[in-house]
């Protein structure tokens, strides 16, 4: 019986291990598809990255990264990540919290008293921007901001934010009501750079610094930044934007090119650089190094749903020429702390816990720890979610599933 029970276990550690690899057929499948993918739609470039948590397993470029100039992707390639910025902001708020300097349920004016006593919209005028509003009936907390239920929202999914601020992804919407009561609902927004202000108001370190110190670093995450130095520029992708009809490159200005220091996007950052990331949560807060930056409590706190019974809402959008409407998953999937949470089994496809957020210049991740599987893959192109970046995004995730050994 004792020799039974250590066949069962043995089977079950080959099987763990069986499933942290991709058969040869199943790269160069990923190969064919991405550049088929490539080849014949108007995407112009892509990355794509699958890692384990020991390394990365596949890794590939194609199409063109500057095509003005017929310039070949690289796999090193540096792209404009945006609001895959908000899990790594959200991670440094979890270090806070383990550290006992922040409470997921603490109002966020105990550290930016100029965003108590908020007002919440009870009508608002889409033709003249006219609106009412009442005092909101209770704070908004660390919790909330984290899981995007503040009532936060962003000019390009709301139309009551388009039309008081115009569409502009950039604007904020902190000194105007909120779109709902804290806790009402889903409502993908700015809240994660108000999290990035409380890491600044808790540690008394600009953002970026504190990023560095405790995260980028650590992870040797050397290619991520708000600012691409003008030594990799070169590196960098331009980004095309839809007209309505075709896309059209934006060519990248000479020098250093630079972003905000925002919480909710900026930064920049490689298909490699963000496995490192990736590779963090599939082991448990422990670097590829051997460095623990977080808890292994914490890095299942943060994988898990803090919505209570809320769900993933899709958001509309105001300028399709931005985005379309968003995530996948919506009606179902549920909010970790700062990740969208998988809640269903689809067929080859990652497994119900996993961990996942997206760039609206399509770029999209997820983290799979179940299977121990993470990836990435990076576009730069607008509008968000663009049929043609989900369709090629799915396709890359099922054949990723299809062939693990």
């Amino acid at each position: 019986m004792r020799t039974k029970g250590i066949l069962v276990l043995l089977l079950a550690f080959a099987t763990t291990v069986q499933a942290q690899n991709l058969s040869m057929s199943g790269r160069y499948e990923l190969d064919r598809y991405l550049s088929e993918a490539v080849n014949e739609s108007h995407i112009p470039g892509l990355v794509a990255l699958v890692t384990n948590g020991d390394r990365v397993i596949y890794h590939s470029a194609f199409g063109l990264m500057d095509t003005a100039g017929s310039k070949a992707m690289t796999r090193d390639a540096i792209f404009l990540i945006a609001s895959m910025t908000k899990p790594v902001t959200s991670l440094a708020v979890m270090m806070l919290v383990e550290e006992g300097r922040v409470g997921l349920d603490d109002a966020i004016e105990n550290y930016i008293p100029e965003l108590a006593n908020r007002e919440v919209f009870t009508e608002f005028d889409l033709e003249t921007g006219d609106y009412r509003s009442k005092p909101a009936e209770r704070s908004i907390t660390v919790r909330q901001l984290l899981t995007h239920t503040s009532g936060l929202g962003y000019t390009f999914d709301s139309p009551e934010l388009a039309k008081a601020l115009g569409i502009n992804p950039q604007a904020t919407a902190t000194t105007l009501p909120l779109l709902h009561e804290p806790g009402e609902k889903w409502t993908y927004g700015e809240s994660t750079r108000v999290l990035g202000r409380l890491v600044e108001a808790v540690t008394g370190q600009e953002l970026f610094a504190f990023m560095q110190d405790r995260i980028l670093g650590p992870l040797q995450m050397h290619d991520t930044d708000f600012d691409i130095p003008a030594e990799k520029n070169a590196r960098t992708v331009t980004v095309h934007r839809t007209d309505g009809t075709n896309l059209v490159e934006q060519p990248n200005p000479a020098g250093m090119i630079s972003s905000p220091h925002n919480g909710d996007g900026g930064l920049a950052s490689t298909a490699d650089d963000y496995s490192h990331f990736i590779r963090l949560f599939l082991n448990d807060g422990v670097t590829d190094s051997g460095q623990r930056l977080i808890s292994a409590e914490t890095v299942d706190n943060i994988d898990r749903n803090h919505m209570g019974n809320l769900t993933v809402r899709q958001m509309p959008t105001t300028s399709r020429l931005i985005s379309e409407p968003f995530p996948l998953g919506a009606g179902v999937d549920t909010f970790g702390l700062g990740f969208q949470i998988t809640e269903q089994q689809l067929p080859d496809s990652r497994s119900p816990g996993s961990m996942a957020w997206a760039g609206i210049f399509n770029t999209e991740f997820w983290i799979d720890r179940e299977k121990n599987i993470g990836a990435v893959l990076m576009m730069q192109y607008l509008p968000f979610y663009d049929a043609k970046a989900v369709e090629v995004l799915q396709g890359f995730e099922h054949r990723i599933y299809q062939n693990l050994e």
